[in-house]
């Protein structure tokens, strides 16, 4: 069973690589920002949190997925598209991109909960057959030390690794010794819940252990010189 991650985010790749997987990698060609205003001029509201990486996950998967079936129309297996992003007191927080942003998020996360949502959606393709699409979203919370100081913020901020992921921070690198609880399904902090991964693969009809170590050298990430840094989104 192949397995292609609509994403370049080095966050899922390792992800999927820890539990077995070798996917091929291929970055959607999505407008982020144009889909979720096109679709909020539509409906005349703001989306919520859910759904907007839901949205964003879907559009993923079903660019990839098209693309795939036109370029190698002998490809039978799964297409996995994904999105993330962490709210916090029902504000969403994206990508401080700048140090500045980044330690006045952390100021304010200090000591407090909030919620990454992770929007999944995985399509089956196969020759002659109609592509199949099914999805969800889960959440987890996370709860931030309350002893972090100003010091370790301006260090980590330092480092870079919070500038360009949601919620300026890692679980799985620097940032999680900063973390004091996750509820939920930990990979989901990480950019994909693995067990909602599964529920969905089996809801297609494939076992997940038919997943295990697919690789396929003959396709080659979009961006051509690896995977650069949108890491878990």
């Amino acid at each position: 069973m192949r397995v292609c991650l609509a994403s370049t985010s080095p966050a899922r790749l390792m992800l999927l690589q820890q539990f077995g997987i070798r996917p091929l990698t291929v970055a959607p060609d999505v407008d982020e920002e144009a889909v979720i205003a096109a679709v909020e001029v539509s409906e005349g509201r703001t989306l919520a949190p859910d759904e907007h990486v839901l949205l964003l996950a879907r559009r993923k998967a079903a660019d990839v997925a098209a693309r795939l079936a036109d370029d190698d129309p002998s490809f039978d297996g799964i297409v996995i598209g994904g999105d993330s992003m962490f709210e916090l007191d029902g504000e969403v927080l994206g990508k401080p991109h700048t140090a500045e942003n980044a330690v006045a998020r952390w100021h304010a996360m200090r000591g407090r909960t909030g919620v990454l949502h992770s929007g999944h959606a995985v399509v089956r393709i196969a020759p002659n057959t109609a592509a199949h699409e099914v999805h969800a979203v889960a959440a987890a919370s996370v709860t931030f030390a309350d002893d972090v100081t100003d010091a370790e913020i301006d260090d980590y901020v330092a480092s870079g690794e919070p500038l360009h992921v949601a919620g300026a921070f890692t679980v799985d690198s620097l940032g999680g010794a900063f973390i004091t609880r996750v509820e939920g399904d930990p990979s989901t902090v990480v950019g994909m819940s693995v067990s909602t991964l599964r529920r969905l693969v089996r809801e297609l009809g494939v076992e997940w252990s038919e997943l295990w170590h697919t690789t396929d050298p003959s396709l080659r990430p979009a961006t051509g010189d690896g995977f650069p840094g949108d890491r878990g989104l």
